[in-house]
């Protein structure tokens, strides 16, 4: 039973799943009642989390309340506790909205939120990233997550998120990571989704990054900081909160 469920859950597409959850929400919250685990977005908190994964299934990584994943709650306790994304008045575009913050974000009372994106319902704007309609120095914050590894062009899509930022402003833009791997791999030839999902880790990316992708920001011209921000908080808390070890947020700044 407990692999069937663990099939059906990751085989959905997360659009679906997202829908799908508003349903069965109530009905996890009460089968995984308990204060072990918290997911410090909605600061709900449970005995477990949901497994999640493509090709390789991780446990106890998925939110039983809004869905968040490591990244997502990783990336809110950053926002939350360093920044003044909370606080201060900024013009922030937030490209292809993740579920978990989309509602809170657009919620805030101190910044002008724009969301983006060439499909997402939860688009305002429907706009390719490699060719955006917007000004140049427009947005104090831009937000673009996981992302970058599904546009061939990543070059160009980096150079257009540069233009739009502005000037001090600031864009995180986390992808999946192999800190292992020093150079960054693709490969147009590789069109098959089975494999790409075996080799880039989704079917619908075109490559996997390594280190250098810090340097190619930098070559576009931000200032990129590579924020562990895991080292900043205790063993307990990245357990409470079912953080991955040493994920990098780049914080780019223009």
């Amino acid at each position: 039973m407990k692999r069937l469920f663990k099939i059906v859950l990751n085989s959905i597409p997360r659009p679906l799943l997202i829908r799908f959850s508003y349903v069965a929400r109530p009905f996890l919250k009460l089968a995984l009642k308990g204060n072990r685990y918290t997911d410090p977005v909605d600061g709900k908190s449970f005995s477990k989390f949901l497994p999640y994964g493509y090709e390789k299934q991780r446990e106890n990584v998925l939110s039983p309340s809004t869905l968040s994943l490591e990244r997502h709650r990783l990336l809110w306790l950053y926002l939350q506790r360093e920044t003044g994304f909370f606080k201060e008045p900024l013009k922030v575009l937030h490209f292809a909205p993740e579920q978990a913050f989309y509602k809170r974000f657009r919620k805030l009372p101190n910044i002008q939120y724009t969301t983006t994106d060439l499909n997402s319902p939860l688009a305002d704007v429907k706009a390719d990233i490699c060719n955006l309609p917007f000004q140049d120095n427009s947005y104090d914050f831009i937000l673009c997550n996981h992302v970058l590894e599904h546009i061939p062009d990543d070059t160009k899509a980096m150079q257009e998120i540069y233009r739009i930022l502005k000037p001090g402003g600031t864009a995180i833009l986390q992808i999946p990571q192999d800190l292992s791997r020093s150079e960054t791999f693709e490969d147009d030839s590789i069109t098959n989704p089975k494999e790409r999902a075996r080799i880039f880790g989704q079917y619908d990316h075109v490559r996997v990054y390594g280190r250098d992708y810090f340097d190619k920001l930098r070559s576009i011209g931000f200032k990129v900081e590579e924020v562990d921000y895991t080292a900043q908080l205790s063993s307990a808390e990245i357990d409470k909160y079912r953080l991955a070890k040493g994920e990098i947020i780049p914080v780019c700044r223009k």
